[in-house]
This record gives structure tokens, sequence and C-alpha cells, in this order.
């Protein structure tokens, strides 16, 4: 069932006036927790791509809405109103995420920008990748100054100019130039890690819902098994009808 439409349904608000409490959405992700668990190692053992696929991945009818309380730990695009929701887990190091990335353009044309979709996108730095957590930072970092989606885009772009960097700060504070931030602003904020707690705070709310890989991708509460634009656009399109 799309978002929109559980909502009318339930009679529940639309997600920018929920004011639930923390722990109800903790109970209310437990019921997720075995399915993305299941789908974990199908999408971990997945090669990313858009070859064609056999049939759209589902889950049982009675399984529950993704909690929406927690995208508050994201970073949100779109409509907050959109009656699709797209969520993803992933690491700025990680190689599939930047496979899975070239398909964001596609998607804000297509379903963001036209008010179908709304994108949360949690930082999922994993402890193999030793950039992974400056790079969600850097994200960060400029998203006080609005440029989150540029700075998100170029990480995944320049991937593999930053990430076997002992220290990619300088790499990324040039990015922070190009992008004409305030460098000054965007350098205190990397050197005293001031957005070091939210993207931690991203990060656990995948550990919760036991997150098992990068990318992950949920199309309202439907994990994508093979994360490209075939079964992406494929699911959208499966839930708009839902409507």
């Amino acid at each position: 069932m799309g978002e929109a439409k559980r909502r009318r349904t339930t009679g529940e608000p639309a997600p920018q006036r929920e004011k639930r409490k923390h722990k109800q959405s903790l109970l209310w992700g437990g019921g997720l927790v075995v399915v993305l668990a299941l789908v974990g190692l199908t999408v971990y053992l997945a090669t990313p791509g858009s070859g064609p696929t056999t049939a759209l991945p589902s889950v049982p009818e009675n399984t529950p809405p993704f909690p929406a309380e927690l995208d508050r730990y994201g970073v949100e695009l779109g409509d907050p109103d959109a009656p699709v929701v797209v969520r993803e887990f992933a690491d700025y190091q990680c190689p599939a995420c930047a496979s899975f990335a070239r398909v964001h353009e596609q998607l804000r044309t297509d379903y963001i920008d036209t008010g179908k979709v709304r994108l949360v996108f949690f930082e999922l730095p994993l402890s193999q990748h030793r950039n992974a957590l400056p790079a969600a930072q850097a994200a960060r970092c400029a998203g006080d100054q609005g440029a989150y989606w540029a700075m998100h885009d170029q990480l995944f772009a320049s991937q593999s100019s930053w990430s076997a960097q002992g220290d990619p700060l300088r790499i990324f504070n040039g990015y922070a130039q190009n992008l004409e931030l305030n460098e000054g602003r965007f350098e205190r904020c990397m050197n005293t890690e001031q957005r070091r707690d939210q993207v931690e705070a991203s990060a656990a709310i995948a550990q919760q819902l036991r997150v098992a890989s990068t990318p992950t991708v949920l199309v309202d509460n439907i994990p994508l098994t093979r994360p490209g634009w075939e079964q992406l656009s494929g699911l959208i399109e499966q839930q708009l009808e839902d409507q």
C-alpha cells in the first residue's frame, strides 16, 4: 500500500505533522526488521544494475509500514506529502552505492520534481570504509549551506578520487569551493565534526532495522532485491497505481 493511501485509510497525518514518541517508532520498526534481514542477503549477493528482472519484489500483505517517525534522522528531498516514499541506506565509499547514485537524476526528474516521490537518504558509513564517515559529514556540512544534495552528487561522482586517501579533507574542501560554499564555515564544520552526531544517528537507525548491506533501498515498505532503475521505477509505478 502506498504511503498516501495508507494515511487516508488510517487517518494518519502527513509525515511533517507527526509527533509520535520515539519509543513508538522503535516498536513499529520491529516488524520491518525480519523483512530487511531476509532481503539483506539477497541485496548483498546481487550485483546492482539495471538488467531485466522477472518480477517485482513484494512483502507479505500484513507487513507494517516503515515507521515514518524515523525519517527525521535521514536527509529528505521532495514533497513531504508525496504519495510514495523511497528510502535509501548508503555508504559514500561503497562502489555499489555510487553505481546506484547514477539513477538519482532520473528519479528526481521523473518522480521527485513532479511531486510523486519523497526521497529519504540515510547515511550508513561501514566500518571497513575509513573515509565514509568524513564523507557523510562533508555532505551534512554542505547541507548547512543548502548544498547537501550537490555535495552528495559530487562525492559519489568522484568517489575514486578520495576513497583511498589517507586524509580526504583537502579534497572535500575543494569540493566545497567548487560549490561556492563559505569555505571557512565548511572547514570549521569539518574540523570540529559538528555533524558527526547526525551521521551516527542515521547509522543507528540502519542498525536498529538490521540493514545488512549498502545500498539498501525501499519503496514504501518494500525492499529492492536488485537496486537499479528498472526495479526502482517499476515499484514506484506499482505503488502509484495503488493510490
